[in-house]
């Protein structure tokens, strides 16, 4: 079985709104219906956590993590046969407007926890992490 790890980030703005992307299904057709993520992806072995992360940030979005982020999440993902996926979730705050890689991303968006919690096409893991870290989320 092959083990992987990932980071994503929660991205908050000035105005206390939270970043979401919409995944190119060209790039990740087996995401389906549930499109609307958080920034992120797998990390290269050898470099630590955050640096990976602020590497995902600036491919995906064009922006700069602006302060130490906070872990929040933890996940197993095992939906993929043969592979089995630790997910890291942070919380962080970033300033200006995403510039989207056209390839992994085909819109954003700016909402407010409430919003994200009724939004409909939601990542299966962020939603499991918002539904059960939405204080913690809060609170950072």
């Amino acid at each position: 079985m092959e083990l992987q790890v990932g980071v994503k980030i929660l991205l908050r703005n000035e105005e206390g709104k939270y970043l979401l992307v919409r995944r190119s299904l060209e790039k990740y057709p087996e995401v389906g219906d549930h499109q609307w993520d958080i920034v992120g992806g797998r990390i290269d072995p050898g470099f630590p956590l955050i640096d990976n992360l602020e590497r995902e940030i600036k491919e995906e979005v064009g922006l700069v993590l602006e302060k130490e982020p906070r872990l929040i999440a933890a996940q197993d993902i095992l939906r993929i046969p043969g592979r089995h996926v630790v997910r890291l979730t942070y919380v962080g705050e970033i300033h200006g407007e995403p510039k989207l890689d056209p390839d992994e991303h085909s819109e954003y968006g700016w909402f407010t926890l409430h919003e994200m919690k009724s939004l409909e096409g939601l990542d299966l893991y962020f939603k499991e992490v918002l539904n059960s870290q939405g204080a913690i989320i809060k609170s950072y």
